[in-house]
């Protein structure tokens, strides 16, 4: 085992980071088992796993697939697998205009081509794409030009895709306001910022959608605000711009709802899915209205590997596990004590002076220490995950207790995206853990 470590060390390439040098030999439900432990993994994969690891009823899919077809390759002909799984997902679209799908690999490839779907089919050919400060859409060279949450995604490898502009979101820490300041006032600033960007850099007849996450992920974990979406969504209306929604990471129950939009009820022309969708098997997919995809030429979407059957049907048993087995009421009941007991612990007297927020939906849910709201340019000062951060020595700290947890964006934030199928008693055990952990830390600080 320690040769395979090593070797592990030598030969993957070191741009991949890893929060711990160890073997991951198998998982179950919200466990995962090393050459060393068990650990209570509240990562999921980072939202991959969202029904547990190794569900038996999706791995049962999965393998009945493997024996009936592996590969139906998508320009050949139609497999059953990627069929019925669009009629399962007909079913809970937020809205009944997503009725087009087209199943690719990763969440960046779907974010690509819903970027040539909209310039296509918008007739702006070379249009311009509004993303959001603070967005994350992924690592390939044209979805890292999107992504604004830190810079190590495109750092020292070029600009990436051009005709790229980025607008405010609102969160405050992020622009520089006061944690005090209202959702109306960073509602209003954004919008205002968003149309001074349309008169002044990119106008209207140039710029074919703006692209955003409901909540932002890698940015930290901060819902938009409703009247923000509705707004995004009045503006795109009166420009004739497309509004993609990004749910690659919120989708599929993980803040309560199947997708995070339905919070607000605002319409996407474009959604961008993965992750949860097929539990582990690589599966993505951009879904739109018809009108639009048929006016993408035979041939202009594709991919050898796009809509792999084993992924479908384990994205088919997917949905009928989320109906059957009433996960969003689980998502919702433990996101109810997910949420009081980090709202105990921020308002404790041994450790409220050591969180500035926490935030979220469902089972999607942030927080954020003070360390990186001292500082008023956080890449200058401090970087994420470094160990002067409070919340990479509390990752640390549960780490040795036997919790994973992962950081995330430029600010000192912790992450929670436990499986949607946890348990009461797995999260207790786990805000347990989490609640010693920033107490030991805070205690040295």
């Amino acid at each position: 085992m320690v040769d395979l470590i090593e070797k592990g060390k030598l030969h993957v390439a070191a741009g991949c980071g890893r929060i711990k040098e160890h073997i991951i030999e198998r998982g179950e439900g919200s466990w995962v088992y090393t050459n060393e432990e068990k650990l209570l993994d509240f990562t999921c994969g980072i939202g991959v796993t969202n029904l547990g690891h190794c569900h038996p009823r999706i791995t049962k899919a999965a393998q009945e697939q493997v024996g009936t077809l592996v590969h139906g390759q998508c320009s050949i002909g139609f497999t059953r697998p990627y069929v019925e799984l669009i009629e399962k997902l007909l079913q809970v679209m937020p809205d009944p205009s997503l009725d087009s799908f087209f199943f690719l690999n990763s969440g960046s490839e779907a974010v690509e081509n819903a970027i040539k779907v909209a310039r296509k089919s918008s007739g702006k050919t070379h249009g311009n794409i509004i993303c959001m400060q603070g967005s994350y859409h992924g690592r390939t060279y044209g979805a890292s030009a999107l992504t604004k949450s830190k810079t190590i995604y495109a750092e020292q490898v070029g600009n990436g895709m051009p005709g790229i502009y980025t607008t405010p979101f609102p969160y405050a820490h992020q622009m520089g306001l006061p944690q005090s300041t209202s959702e109306e006032e960073l509602v209003k600033h954004c919008l205002f910022q968003l149309e001074m960007l349309l008169a002044q850099q990119s106008a209207p007849v140039d710029t074919a959608a703006i692209i955003l996450e409901p909540v932002l992920g890698e940015g930290g974990y901060v819902p938009a605000p409703t009247s923000f979406l509705h707004g995004l969504r009045k503006i795109c209306d009166d420009n004739n711009i497309m509004l993609i929604l990004d749910e690659v990471q919120s989708g599929f129950g993980r803040t309560g709802k199947y997708f995070a939009v339905e919070h607000s009820g605002v319409r996407p022309d474009i959604l961008v899915i993965a992750k949860g969708i097929a539990n582990g098997f690589p599966l993505s997919a951009i879904v739109t209205r018809k009108e639009l995809t048929d006016k993408m030429p035979k041939g202009s979407l594709g991919g050898t590997y796009s809509g792999n059957a084993i992924s479908c049907a384990a994205g088919v048993e997917c949905a009928n596990v989320m109906k059957e087995e009433q996960i969003l009421d689980n998502v919702n009941a433990r996101s109810v004590e997910l949420f009081t007991a980090l709202k105990q612990l921020q308002d404790d007297h041994e450790t409220k002076d050591f969180i500035a927020d926490v935030r979220g939906l469902g089972l999607m849910i942030g927080v954020e220490f003070v360390s990186s709201t001292k500082h008023p340019i956080p890449s200058a000062v401090i970087k994420n995950s470094t160990p002067d951060n409070i919340g990479a020595k509390v990752q640390k700290k549960c780490l040795e207790k036997g919790l994973m947890l992962l950081t995330t964006s430029a600010f000192d934030v912790i992450r929670f995206i436990p499986p949607l199928t946890i348990s009461k008693e797995e999260m207790e055990l786990g805000c347990k853990i989490f609640k010693e952990s920033v107490r030991e830390v805070v205690k040295q600080e």
